[in-house]
């Protein structure tokens, strides 16, 4: 107990200061806020604490100490005793913590996933590898924005976003998307979840309805729903989504947005077409619905030529495009932005004063001083050598251990793949057995609207080297065969 520590007296009436004193104390400890071996304060602290003698706080813990609470050592200080009494000193009888809620919740208790073994390889998605992380630049990185512009980095209060961050996204995007992007039309989030969320806020009327795909991001999917969007799923095939039934579901009623991944659809990371992608911009031109672009891993493209944003394509201001920060470095650093019409980055910025006033400036400056020195798209080009290596290895790995059972095909970008299983192959069962064996994958079902079977899983690539996953191969063998 390193803090300061604080006793409250309770009224008492005629009883001795002292007496109060002790009974405060154990009252502290039966209801489990001291434990046992805990340090307790001084004499002469918490004298002066409660306003009393130091012969007073004596004769507290002397009483305390022939009740067997504390333990009081000369030279040393006093502590809770190794087995304290279950009674109250002198009588007292303290409510105990509250273990049981004394309130309704709303909704159902959500199901907690049992612990995972300790030996479990974590490729359930696709995130970057921690320890990759370029510690000395991003170092050097804060310590520029805490000494070299101090008041840049900490005095800014704009829920907006740093500035500094916010023109060098823009430029990024501008360089890298093909996007006519400025920095007035970007709101940086702490995270993607939180982009949907502040986007949601800002588009969603109670009762709109969001057109979303059959398989995608069901955090996105419960942003929209918890700003009263009613969610419409659509199909989803090797093209993507399927535009032709957003047409039909168009003309049939109104649409206030349509959600989509349209350059790796997430998870099965078929890319959108390109007679779909001009499809989907002249149907939401025309029947001013919001096209919500999700486009989280577009660093990562390892070959082919790489398909632009919608937004870089959008002429009639109907493209809301959402990406991060997080999938360069590591998970754990997490920032996400929106970039979209200025009317809604607008309405962006009020509902995030609102939620989080204005994120982390510090990390925000940091991150615009390696965008603009150079030292992520350093990092970038070292990661792209390094993930698509252990690409390799794990589609080689897989297609070795799996034979016919499954199809994996090699993704030209991103920092995950689609497994696909072959006929009469019970992917739920196989992910059950994995994850059992070590291995933690995302089966299929976890992506799907209605909560159906899917014949695939995602499976990532980044966060271990090639040796780890040569092992999830074999894993996913031997769980293949128990779930057989």
């Amino acid at each position: 107990m390193s803090q300061p520590v604080t006793i409250f007296l309770e009224p008492a009436g005629d009883a001795p200061v002292y007496l109060q004193i002790a009974r405060a104390v154990a009252g502290e400890i039966r209801r489990g806020r001291f434990k046992p071996g805990d340090p307790l304060p001084g004499y002469r602290k918490l004298a002066e604490q409660l306003g009393v003698s130091r012969n007073t706080v004596m004769a507290a813990f002397s009483e305390l100490q022939a009740e067997g609470w504390v333990l009081s050592t000369p030279g040393v200080g006093s502590s809770v005793a190794p087995a304290p009494p279950d009674r109250a000193a002198a009588g007292a009888a303290p409510a105990p913590a509250a273990e049981a809620i004394g309130f309704d919740l709303a909704g159902a208790a959500p199901q907690l996933s049992p612990p995972s073994p300790g030996n479990l390889l974590r490729v359930a998605s696709g995130i970057p590898d921690p320890r990759l992380i370029p510690g000395a630049e991003l170092a050097r990185a804060y310590r520029r924005a805490l000494t070299s512009r101090p008041q840049a980095a900490l005095t800014v209060e704009d829920p907006q976003g740093h500035p500094a961050l916010r023109e060098a996204l823009a430029r990024l995007l501008s360089a890298t998307r093909g996007m006519a992007a400025s920095a007035d039309r970007v709101l940086v989030a702490r995270s993607v979840q939180m982009a949907w969320f502040l986007t949601a806020r800002a588009l969603i009327r109670p009762g709109d309805a969001v057109a979303v795909e059959a398989l995608g991001a069901r955090g996105a999917w419960e942003a929209l729903a918890g700003a009263g969007a009613s969610c419409l799923a659509l199909p989803v095939d090797r093209e993507g989504l399927d535009v032709e039934a957003l047409a039909r579901l168009l003309a049939a009623r109104p649409i206030r947005a349509v959600l989509l991944a349209p350059r790796r659809h997430y998870p099965t990371l078929a890319p959108l077409s390109a007679p779909r992608r001009a499809r989907l911009l002249e149907l939401a031109r025309a029947h001013r619905v919001a096209v919500l672009e999700a486009d989280l891993d577009a660093e990562f493209q390892f070959e082919g030529r790489p398909a632009a944003p919608l937004a870089a394509g959008d002429v009639a201001g109907v493209v809301i495009h959402v990406g991060a920060l997080s999938k360069i470095f590591a998970a754990g650093m997490r920032l996400g932005y929106v970039h979209g019409p200025a009317p809604l980055v607008a309405r962006l910025r009020e509902a995030r004063a609102v939620l989080d006033q204005q994120g982390d400036p510090v990390l925000e400056r940091a991150m615009a001083e390696m965008l603009e020195d150079g030292e992520i798209e350093r990092h970038l080009n070292l990661m792209h050598r390094v993930y698509r290596r252990r690409r390799d290895a794990l589609v080689a790995a897989l297609r070795r251990e799996l034979g016919q059972a499954a199809s994996v095909a090699t993704p030209e970008g991103g920092l995950a793949l689609w497994v696909e299983a072959a006929p009469g192959v019970d992917v739920d069962a196989w992910a059950a057995r994995a994850l059992e064996g070590g291995v933690a994958v995302q089966p299929g079902r976890q992506f799907s609207f209605d909560g159906s079977a899917v014949p695939g899983f995602r499976i990532g690539f980044a966060n271990y080297a090639e040796p780890d996953l040569e092992e999830v191969a074999r894993r996913l063998r031997v769980a293949l065969e128990a779930a057989a």
